[in-house]
């Protein structure tokens, strides 16, 4: 990744063909030492390659991968009376939860 890193800043400085030798010199200017295998198959990899281009497609090929958060909600209860039921149910067990987590922060809080 700080291979990458600093191919990316070359890029925006300008650079549009980064050597070797200018990544060694972006990242020994912040005190890493570069690996040259893993510098010599990036710039293998990157050769002839457009980096716009590849991050578009990148960008593309993340869209499409799920990233939760739509988990779905309980199915809802049949009737008037099965709404009540519920409501009674889930506010019982919420009760129980805010004791559990008074205890367990022990009297410190996140941001005390």
């Amino acid at each position: 990744m700080k291979h990458l890193a600093a191919y990316l800043l070359l890029g925006l400085g300008g650079n549009t063909s980064p050597s070797a030798k200018d990544i060694t010199e972006v990242l020994e200017s912040v005190g890493i030492e570069a690996d040259s295998d893993r510098l010599e198959k990036l710039l293998s990899e990157l050769k002839g390659k457009d980096i716009s281009e590849l991050i578009a497609e990148g960008s593309s090929k993340l869209a499409s991968v799920p990233s939760g958060g739509s988990g779905g909600g309980a199915p809802a209860a049949g009737g008037a009376g099965g709404a009540a039921a519920a409501t009674e149910e889930a506010a019982a067990p919420a009760a129980e939860e805010e004791k559990e987590e008074s205890d367990e922060d022990m009297g410190f809080g996140l941001f005390d």
